[in-house]
């Protein structure tokens, strides 16, 4: 099935109006002059951890204990992970380590 020109600027313009959307509503509900919200700066600070708690376990959930590798590359590339963000404190620079590391030990070792 092929879309028409005008569907393909009809879907063109729905995904643009809610990435505008996305983009501008945080500073029409909250101005600069407005206090943010307890319970908005509280999600502020608690999210993103949960966030990369989710990627985790979601990352970790299809690792298999009883055949062969038995989940060493993953091990292997949370450790570094880990360490990496405990040694230079740069989230740019753990996640990217871990995952080249992850990929040269999925795709050359393992």
């Amino acid at each position: 099935m092929y879309l028409t020109p005008v569907q393909t600027l009809i879907i063109i313009g729905c995904v643009a109006l809610g990435t505008m959307t996305t983009r501008f509503l945080p500073f029409i509900l909250f101005p600069d002059h407005k206090e943010v919200p307890d319970y908005i700066a509280y999600l502020g600070k608690v999210l993103p951890y949960a966030v990369i708690g989710l990627l985790v376990v979601y990352c970790l959930k299809g690792i298999s204990l009883t055949t062969m590798p038995f989940g060493l590359p993953e091990l292997i590339g949370v450790a570094v992970t880990a360490l990496l963000h405990l040694w230079k404190r740069n989230t740019l620079l753990s996640i990217g380590g871990g995952t080249v590391l992850y990929m040269i030990l999925v795709q050359g070792i393992f």
